[in-house]
């Protein structure tokens, strides 16, 4: 596995200086058609969306399409908790109680702790992106609200990205229709992208009434910068960090940041590569995949690998 790249505070103000305001969206159909000789031979479906947010340059292919997003959806839980932090609502210090009946299955850590015990909210935030603990993923639901992650989304214009659910237990109360066919939660390419644009370009909502300095709530460069952080030490480098970063990795790149998210037959990465001419942001969604294995050489984590690889090549060359 590449070690991973580490994000000073110096390369995080570097990294909101370059992604800069949007440049207007212009679409690389040369981009587009590599990227489409690549997935030609891929047995499952690809929905993928890049932005180079310095040039405005775009690739979109079936960048629409609902697709489940597996623990991508914990980047919307992220986002609701920073606004919520902003508002003074919850805090980073805030105990939160780790029982036995929480230690659900899957990926993390805080399923082989010792219980009853105790972490912060920014422990739990943290695990839950940078280890993609579930029983994390699952606290920070009940700390924040899944209706409030979901009338986040919708109030950011993401018409089809939903957290139906906490992980490994059943939903509860009314449900859309189509949860039974994507579980956790459902999203598109663009409207991740979006999200993690936000998060990258410290893009928040508007300002709450409580005045961060006068009730000692963090401020938002501070806030983006915790979380850019948590994404920049995810541990699963298999997808869009494979071929970008450690000893052969082009000199071009400053940091990543990613989450993915992976099921049987689903693996999904989404972030953004900070290079020395700027950000670019990465959506990744492959489902009904094939191969279904848990290697490293699974197919849709190389070819999520590959494509993340050609855009960066594409858009900011350079060794």
């Amino acid at each position: 596995m590449s070690r991973m790249l580490r994000l000073c505070p110096p390369l995080l103000i570097a990294a909101f200086a370059l992604s800069g305001a949007p440049a207007s969206a212009q679409n690389d159909p040369a981009l587009a058609a590599t990227l489409q000789s690549m997935i030609g031979s891929f047995q499952g479906h690809v929905s993928f969306y890049a932005h180079d947010l310095a040039t405005g340059k775009t690739v979109a292919i079936d960048a629409d399409q609902p697709v489940p997003t597996a623990s991508v959806i914990k980047l919307g839980i992220l986002y609701e908790a920073l606004e919520q932090i902003r508002a003074g609502r919850v805090h980073f210090d805030d105990r939160i109680a780790v029982r036995r009946e929480d230690q659900v299955a899957g990926a993390g850590v805080l399923l082989f702790l010792d219980t009853p015990t105790t972490i912060t909210f920014k422990d739990a935030l943290t695990l839950m992106i940078a280890l993609s603990d579930n029983a994390a993923a699952n606290l920070s639901m009940d700390h924040v609200g899944i209706k409030n992650v979901d009338d986040r989304l919708a109030s950011l214009g993401m018409k089809n990205t939903w957290l139906y659910k906490k992980i490994s237990q059943p939903a509860e109360g009314p449900m859309p229709a189509d949860q039974k066919e994507f579980g956790l939660g459902k999203t598109t390419a663009r409207e991740m992208a979006g999200l993690t644009e936000r998060l990258v370009t410290c893009n928040l909502g508007p300002a709450p009434a409580v005045a961060a300095s006068a009730a000692g709530i963090p401020t938002d460069q501070a806030l983006c910068a915790a979380a850019l952080h948590m994404l920049e030490v995810q541990f699963y480098r298999d997808g869009i960090p494979r071929y970008l970063e450690g000893a052969d990795a082009p000199k071009v790149i400053t940091a990543i940041a990613n989450k993915t998210g992976s099921l049987n037959k689903v693996r999904n990465d989404v972030g953004a590569v900070f290079t020395k001419q700027g950000t670019i942001v990465l959506s990744e969604f492959t489902r009904d995949n094939a191969d279904t294995s848990w290697t490293a050489d699974n197919q849709a984590e190389v070819l999520m690998a590959r494509l993340a690889r050609a855009v960066v090549a594409a858009w900011a060359p350079g060794s």
